[in-house]
């Protein structure tokens, strides 16, 4: 999972050249571990999305319309996979870990 790096890499972006950028674990149903990393910039308002499924632990990269919510689809399972915002993630798991 290098995409997003060689994209960082190739225009020299800066933080201040991101619209989004994200590195985060997921939790899927069956309780595996995946992750998934977004970087939206913005000159062209595209998502660059690399990810490890939760469910099947297939690792795949897409490109979409960046909007909020965001999530995207598990190219071999179907799984979706999305990114909550950081307040709703902190909540849920504070509430779990009671």
């Amino acid at each position: 999972m290098s995409k997003i790096d060689d994209v960082i890499r190739e225009r020299s972006l800066k933080p201040h050249d991101c619209l989004y950028h994200t590195n985060r674990s997921v939790k899927g149903k069956s309780g595996g571990d995946g992750s998934i990393r977004v970087l939206a910039l913005h000159e062209d308002n595209i998502a660059r999305c690399e990810y490890k499924c939760p469910e099947c632990f297939h690792e795949g990269y897409t490109e979409q319309p960046w909007k909020r919510p965001f999530s995207v689809k598990c190219e071999k399972c179907g799984f979706r996979i999305s990114v909550p915002k950081l307040r709703d993630q902190a909540k849920r798991e504070a509430k779990l870990e009671k």
